[in-house]
């Protein structure tokens, strides 16, 4: 479905991610594994991928709150690949506290991050895609793209924002073969969540499902985890041959979450 074409997905070498870049690898993409982590974890999640589908791959290390960084990962996919033809924007930070006890550099690096990271690497792809008359551009977006919540003001502003920035290049490119598209996934069971829900068991004393199935409580209305599988699937689908009429959109993969 995807043989022959190249897809960078930021924060893949492990969770979400890797989750996404395992489902575009097994469409046949070659996949750029992203990540700041140490350069053998990102070198074996990025080997993981190519004996497992058969795809080539890289890893690439970029501080993606460095604009030089963010070109010289670009510049490094084109010697190594020819192009990039889909990017998924996946990487985010988030710092929960009130907006009084935010330093200035902590929100700095999550609009870098999460925002201005996404339209750098549209700006320096978009050329090569529309060269090719094809791309896929996907925002990872979520539910608190179009609602509130308490101290959360860098992930809820950014979150808007990439919606924002969606549906503009969904309509700026419209006419090139490029589309562009969100997905706002439910909660996953990542090992970062599954890591908060364990703290908030400890601190008061409970079990580990008793305090997932209340952390649950309001989100996924189905009562369990969206699977990695399901946002994974998505995405793929949206960068595959039968989703060119599909430009602009906010795909929710979060069992009801948006809808309640």
């Amino acid at each position: 479905m995807l043989h022959g074409r190249t897809a960078l997905v930021t924060g893949s070498f492990a969770g979400l991610g890797l989750g996404v870049a395992e489902a575009l690898a097994g469409a046949g993409a070659n996949v750029i594994v992203h990540g700041l982590c140490d350069r053998r974890t990102g070198e074996a999640a990025a080997g993981q991928l190519a004996a497992a589908y058969g795809g080539a791959t890289m890893f690439s290390g970029a501080d993606l709150r460095s604009v030089d960084a963010i070109e010289a990962l670009v510049d490094t996919a084109a010697r190594r690949f020819g192009r990039i033809d889909i990017i998924v924007n996946n990487a985010v930070l988030r710092h929960f506290k009130p907006v009084d006890e935010f330093r200035s550099d902590e929100w700095d690096a999550s609009i870098a991050v999460n925002l201005s990271s996404a339209f750098h690497l549209a700006r320096l792809a978009v050329p090569t895609m529309k060269a090719a008359g094809w791309g896929r551009i996907v925002n990872m977006a979520s539910i608190y793209g179009v609602r509130g919540a308490e101290n959360r003001i860098d992930y809820v502003t950014t979150k808007s924002a990439l919606l924002g920035m969606t549906r503009a290049l969904a309509i700026e490119l419209a006419r090139t073969g490029i589309t562009a598209n969100a997905v706002s996934p439910g909660t996953v069971p990542t090992e970062a969540i599954l890591s908060r829900i364990a703290e908030r068991a400890r601190a008061a004393g409970r079990g580990f499902e008793e305090a997932r199935a209340d952390y649950l409580v309001g989100r996924n209305p189905t009562g369990r985890f969206v699977s990695v599988e399901a946002v994974g699937a998505t995405v793929a689908f949206l960068c595959g041959p039968h989703s060119s009429d599909i430009n602009g959109a906010n795909m929710a993969v979060d069992g009801g979450w948006a809808a309640a």
